[in-house]
């Protein structure tokens, strides 16, 4: 069964507009760590960032994205291997290069599945499962390939803005 979205009225404010912002606004106090999903397209790599990240299924080993629509790889990334490379704190200029603000070229790895970026915290190298209609975003599910982290920092978004999860709020691997 598919879900279908009902119908809310607007009791918000008087615009559409207002209450999008307000909605995105809303959002923003989850706080959420940052991501970039990487991958070969046609004619190019590519990297977009994103912060909307969620693991689906342990067996088999799934992930999602959720990626824009009106992202200028978006189309490009349907049917193809994809990496979701997590950011350590000390790389949000990595994370505003591929939003759109370039900076220093990255330094990339060949995986085996996709390609990644080098010393994130962690990755999930992922061939692809589905894809949803989202709205205005398309839902990537990715089955994990390969994978791997790091010790150090999360960087996060909170706010419409940058912060950290230190290292001693992560992982429970010590308690299984």
């Amino acid at each position: 069964m598919i879900a279908q979205p009902s119908a809310v009225p607007n009791r918000h404010g008087p615009t559409n507009r207002h209450r999008a912002l307000h909605f995105r606004g809303s959002l923003g106090r989850f706080a959420t760590g940052v991501a970039i999903v990487t991958f070969d397209g046609v004619s190019k790599r590519h990297g977009i960032t994103v912060n909307s990240f969620t693991s689906v299924s342990l067996e088999p080993p799934l992930v999602l994205v959720s990626i824009a629509r009106n992202t200028r790889a978006h189309d490009e990334l349907a049917g193809r291997p994809f990496t979701v490379n997590i950011l350590g704190a000390e790389q949000q200029a990595l994370a505003m290069h591929f939003a759109g603000r370039p900076g220093v070229e990255p330094e990339w790895v060949e995986g085996p599945v996709a390609p990644r970026l080098s010393r994130v915290l962690a990755y999930f190298e992922c061939t692809p499962w589905a894809a949803y209609d989202g709205g205005d975003h398309t839902l990537y599910l990715g089955e994990v390939v390969d994978f791997n982290y790091r010790a150090g920092d999360a960087l996060a978004f909170a706010s419409g803005r940058f912060t950290t999860i230190p290292e001693s709020q992560l992982g429970v691997e010590d308690l299984l």
